[in-house]
């Protein structure tokens, strides 16, 4: 998550004017900083990030479980244990009011969030259950300024129990000298930690989170996003503006909403007594069925590409037969490009646009996306 009016506030009632001029970064009253400056690298970019900082000690190595896991500079591990630090939509998503938000359900009330008809894994992650499974993988770009230092991001895919998760540090804290990555990192190793001690085929995402939240001490902020494959579906919870879509037979299902208290400050969660609490997040239950596919990422991807263009780059991906991993990495690519974009409509100019900014083209953040096949066990 780039740095913007996250930490600090919302926008000041003056600071109405996003300049596209400047692409360095520069808005009035320093409201938000938005870099577009770095030329896209291409697919390569994935595995060129994974492939420079194989050396790299990974974080929490005390842990030995099945899961998947990339620290924050997208360096690739096949050990035991792992975790991975690592939209908007065309419609118009009305930012949420602060409280505790309601549990949502594909077949419950709340259609406006139902869109009908609308990093990287070295080894492809196969989740087994009883009669489903995930097939996951996963890339991770983060912003060109944040190379060095990994970016904010975090994600995780665990294995065995079926459960992704995505994080996106607030950026704004970097003005007080903090890593808002370092948050991220450990929210989603505690989730991680958790979801181990939750009971097989049952894990409820926001318990997970409520734990990881209580057990994290860094300094910092964050969005949150877990989903559990369980016997009953798909269980989640999102808390800010990462999130995840459903693609079922080449069509948008479901989206989760965003959770924001006004135009780029989003909900988060924060060491400390100034944050949105756990209970605050969005809880999602809903079946799925082989073909399912799922799309989750943070704010990187969202901001940069509409649910209809995912959606695109998913069902041609099906069709020509890659998994999930060359999926996840087609999709940030595309979002990568968008991102330095200054001309192109993107979910961000639109909200921008909307809220009273002048602003056109795409964010440059960091970009994690995670990619979800659901299929039969026997398969």
């Amino acid at each position: 998550m780039s740095a913007s009016n996250y930490l600090l506030g919302r926008a000041e009632p003056g600071a109405r004017h996003l300049e596209n001029g400047n692409r360095s970064g520069q808005v009035l009253n320093s409201v938000m900083r938005v870099d577009i400056s770095h030329n896209y690298k291409g697919l390569n970019y994935c595995r060129r990030i994974s492939g420079s900082l194989k050396n790299r000690k990974p974080w929490g190595t005390n842990m030995v479980y099945k899961c998947f896991w990339s620290n924050a500079t997208g360096t690739s591990w096949n050990s035991n244990f792992s975790l991975e630090p690592g939209m908007q939509d065309s419609q118009r998503t009305v930012p949420y009011s602060a409280g505790a938000a309601p549990d949502m359900s594909l077949d419950g009330t709340s259609q406006e969030e139902q869109l009908e008809n609308s990093a990287v894994s070295s080894d492809l992650k196969v989740l087994g259950d009883r009669s489903l499974k995930l097939r996951s993988g996963s890339c991770y770009l983060p912003h060109p300024d944040k190379e060095k230092t990994g970016g904010e991001d975090a994600h995780f895919i665990c294995v065995n129990e079926q459960a992704i998760g995505v994080a996106d540090g607030v950026g704004g804290w970097a003005d007080l000298g903090v890593d808002a990555g370092q948050y991220a990192r450990e929210l989603m190793s505690n989730s991680v930690n958790a979801i181990l001690e939750e009971p097989k085929r049952s894990i409820d995402p926001a318990r997970v989170l409520e734990k990881a939240y209580s057990g994290t001490k860094a300094n910092g902020s964050s969005t949150a996003c877990i989903i559990a494959l369980t016997d009953q579906g798909i269980h989640a919870v999102n808390l800010g503006d990462s999130g995840f879509i459903v693609v079922r037979d080449g069509c948008t299902i479901f989206r989760s909403p965003v959770q924001q208290h006004d135009f780029n400050f989003t909900y988060q969660l924060e060491n400390g007594n100034g944050s949105d609490l756990p209970s605050a997040a969005q809880v999602f239950t809903f079946p799925v069925s082989p073909g399912d596919v799922i799309i989750a990422g943070t704010d990187g991807l969202f901001d940069n590409l509409y649910t209809n263009e995912v959606t695109a780059v998913v069902v041609q991906a099906v069709r020509t037969g890659l998994g999930p991993q060359v999926t996840a990495q087609k999709i940030a690519a595309l979002a990568h490009q968008r991102a330095q974009d200054k001309n192109r409509q993107t979910p961000f100019s639109t909200a921008a646009q909307d809220a009273g900014y002048r602003y056109y083209g795409g964010k440059l953040d960091d970009i994690t996306v995670v990619v979800s096949y659901i299929a039969a066990s026997s398969s």
